[in-house]
């Protein structure tokens, strides 16, 4: 895991000490991606360097320095990720002639790249990866990004020159850039809590969305091209999802068989390698297929909150004591929160406003002091139907297709008539299996949506701010894959929709957003083996009552957790991984998150209305609403425009 940036100027042609200068300034940026080493390689006659910080996890030796030349000297690579079938395509690549000088997988990319091309080799890659490769034959630079969205890249291109990075802050550093306020992005991400690609903070800069290249020629000319698409797989399958053909046996023993690999060969590494344990499903199974793939207790490494609600601890705890790991557990208090908030910006580059942020990065920073490798067990909830929303919206939407259109008028204004708190109580009062947090919020939102289908119903559970662009100045909604009702003709299905949305959109523009930029924070490089392409696409092979299951999700990952561990420990009500944001913004955050969101203080960036900020705030305090996630994304913003602008 590493960080990579670079600058491709054809027509301004810098000189060498400029370019390289320039080159090597982006990446000392990205010192935390890679406190290993630094490279910098830079040809001033084509106006090109590309630049790499070094996390060094599989060969540690020179060997595995970067950029690095192909055996014939055609390409010339930067590379951020792990590449987990290195060891098989080398072999590949020795019976074609390759000679290589050590055991990293750049090697294994660079040489791939001269005898099979570039999108060949990429199509061959098992792992995660954001590559910057320049073609000394064609003189041109290309960059790639893995099939899910695992490794981050950035780039931005004026007449002058292209830049890329793994983080914002690389391309802030070159004296070109210019940082404008993308403000139809605001919208997005009050909307979401994260802004969507392609899109960015910054007006012309963009990331790189998963599974695509594009190449810049000398005329500074960019192509894009796809060489993985979950939508194209789905639909060259003609309805993957009634492909296999399988009984729940087979399919079963088809999962273990995948996940397992995924897992082991992600155990592969000449540095220690640990998990991150929650207790839940997904990280139990990845923990359990280590623990079963190693003669010696790995470590497990979980976060506790004094909060019940929150607290997951004692459930990871359980669940390591019977798979026999060697646990360690960290408690977070409001005053380490507090400690973490205002670096927030630095980690993140831009608004993103996840909650468990927090979390993720304290327990990262906890296993970053014994281990140099985490894996993790985000994805499941998308690939395998674990979201409560997903339920959730699918029952609403059958009772509300019951009801008469009058009659639905009458209820969205009775919902309405109800405050927040009061909604509040009477969840308060429901069985634990019909819980939902923050539920007055979420039944004010979903009465405007009784009108609607089961979309729009996916849409408003998903939502924060409902109308961002009446908050946002001067901004407008960016209207992406959430709102295309095309995909009612593509899927069908609404849990089909749900999910399919879910992995190209909050999956890698939040879940994994979190991970890496948390990760790296602390030099810590975390591994994803639910993001196993060959499992994704098995995922979507299977039929619904398989997969998701009718009543808790994730009904085959149960199952094959069930091999592992007894199925008392496991089968209860999701939690989630979050942070008890509401109670501390009332409480120990509560003077912090005043002064931010005063009114002199949102005036001064322009980017939000205060008045409607304000009016949020005094109804959260006082009790009367729940705005929580809405004010922490007002306070990340805040923040954020302190910090960079």
């Amino acid at each position: 895991m590493c960080g990579i940036s670079g600058i491709f100027a054809p027509s301004s042609l810098p000189n060498k000490d400029v370019l390289f200068s320039e080159t090597q300034s982006m990446a000392s940026t990205l010192y935390h991606r890679g406190p290993d080493g630094e490279g910098v390689w830079v040809d001033e006659t084509s106006g090109i360097g590309l630049a790499h910080r070094r996390l060094a996890i599989i060969d540690l030796s020179d060997a595995g320095h970067q950029p690095m030349h192909s055996f014939d000297q055609r390409f010339v690579i930067s590379y951020n990720g792990e590449v987990y079938n290195a060891n098989q395509l080398r072999i590949q690549l020795e019976a074609a002639g390759c000679q290589f000088a050590g055991r990293s997988d750049t090697e294994v990319i660079v040489n791939g790249f001269s005898i099979w091309g570039i999108t060949e080799t990429v199509q061959r890659l098992i792992g995660m990866f954001a590559i910057a490769a320049w073609d000394r034959k064609t003189k041109e630079l290309s960059l790639i990004r893995d099939r899910l969205g695992i490794k981050p890249l950035y780039w931005t291109n004026d007449e002058q020159r292209f830049l890329f990075g793994s983080e914002l802050k690389s391309l802030r550093q070159h004296t070109s850039f210019i940082a404008n306020v993308n403000r139809n992005a605001v919208c997005s991400y009050l909307r979401y809590s994260y802004i969507p690609a392609p899109h960015s903070i910054y007006r012309n800069v963009y990331k790189l969305e998963p599974g695509k290249i594009i190449t810049i020629n000398r005329e500074q000319r960019i192509s894009t091209s796809t060489y993985w698409s979950l939508e194209s797989h789905i639909r060259q399958n003609n309805g993957i999802t009634n492909q296999f053909s399988g009984d729940t046996a087979e399919a079963l023993d088809e999962l273990k068989i995948l996940t397992n690999d995924a897992v082991r060969s992600r155990m592969i590494a000449d540095v220690p390698v640990g998990s991150f344990l929650s207790g839940g499903i997904d990280s139990s199974l990845v923990t359990a297929l280590m623990q079963a793939n190693s003669s010696n207790p790995i470590k497990s490494f979980s976060i506790g909150f004094e909060e019940a609600d929150y607290n997951e601890a004692d459930h990871a705890a359980n669940i390591a004591r019977i798979l026999g790991t060697n646990h360690q557990e960290l408690y977070i208090t409001d005053t380490e929160a507090r400690e973490i908030i205002p670096n927030l910006p630095d980690y993140y580059d831009e608004p993103f406003a996840d909650p468990s942020q927090i979390p993720t990065f304290l327990l990262s920073k906890m296993a970053q002091s014994q281990v140099k490798v985490v894996l993790s067990g985000d994805g499941g909830d998308e690939l395998f139907g674990g979201y409560t929303r997903y339920f959730l919206t699918e029952q609403i939407n059958n009772r509300i297709n019951r009801i008469p259109t009058f009659l639905r008028k009458i209820l969205s204004r009775g919902a309405r008539s109800l405050s927040s708190k009061t909604w509040d109580i009477i969840f308060d009062l429901a069985p634990y299996g019909f819980k939902l947090k923050n539920p007055g919020q979420k039944i004010h939102r979903l009465s405007s949506m009784l009108l609607g289908g089961g979309d729009y119903i996916y849409e408003g559970l998903i939502s924060h701010w409902d109308n961002p662009e009446q908050v946002a100045i001067d901004g407008e909604p960016l209207l992406g894959l959430v709102w295309d009702r095309s995909l009612i003709n593509f899927l069908p299905d609404l849990r089909d929709r749900m999910q399919f949305v879910d992995t190209l959109t909050y999956l890698p523009d939040d879940i994994l957003t979190k991970v890496d930029r948390a990760s790296m924070a602390v030099s810590l490089e975390a591994r994803i083996p639910l993001l196993d392409h060959r499992l994704v696409e098995f995922s979507w092979s299977l039929p619904q009552k398989l997969k998701m299951g009718s009543k808790d999700g994730k009904w085959l990952l149960r199952e094959l957790l069930y091999k592992y561990i007894p199925k008392e420990h496991i089968d209860r009500p999701k939690m989630g991984f979050g942070a008890p944001i509401g109670s501390w913004l009332r409480g120990p955050l509560r003077e912090w998150a005043s002064d931010m969101l005063s009114y002199n203080e949102i005036s001064r960036h322009r980017i939000l209305d205060p008045e409607q900020i304000q009016q949020k705030l005094k109804q959260h305090l006082s009790g009367e609403r729940n705005w929580e996630y809405l004010l922490w994304d007002a306070l990340i913003l805040q923040s954020w425009c302190n910090r960079w602008l």
